[in-house]
């Protein structure tokens, strides 16, 4: 309308310095639980899978995405993908290894698999070097 350029971005499960305890985010959750000396709380047996992307990488595949010339959208995250079980299990070890793992049923709404797909970020980052 304006002629103003945009650049549109899916941000993914970002983790990082400064996340707030209560954010209601996986990993935040995990860390909050354990600091308190809480179960660990999963869903069905946490074989689920989900990616996390730290909030550098995130912040230099924002900065990448606005140097190009794709308006997107345009996926940004990790497409590695983490069992929520290896991930309570990590945080737990780090924190409180003797803590235990309660598992509870699986949400309707919880996806079995989420990852991030970003076939066209890295075709655009690999174009606009």
């Amino acid at each position: 309308m304006h002629g103003t350029e945009i650049r549109v971005m899916r941000i993914f499960n970002t983790y990082g310095p400064r996340m707030l305890p209560d954010d209601g985010r996986l990993v935040s959750n995990f860390i909050m639980q354990a600091l308190r000396g809480e179960p660990l709380t999963i869903y069905r047996d946490g074989s689920q899978t989900r990616s996390f992307c730290y909030v550098d990488d995130l912040i230099g595949g924002m900065i990448l995405l606005m140097r190009s010339e794709n308006p997107g959208p345009i996926n940004i995250g990790n497409p590695r993908e983490f069992t929520i079980r290896g991930l309570a299990e990590l945080i737990r070890n780090r924190i409180q290894p003797n803590l235990q793992l309660i598992s509870k049923p699986l949400p309707q709404d919880d996806p079995i698999q989420r990852q991030t797909l970003i076939d066209l970020a890295q075709k655009t980052w690999t174009g606009s070097h």
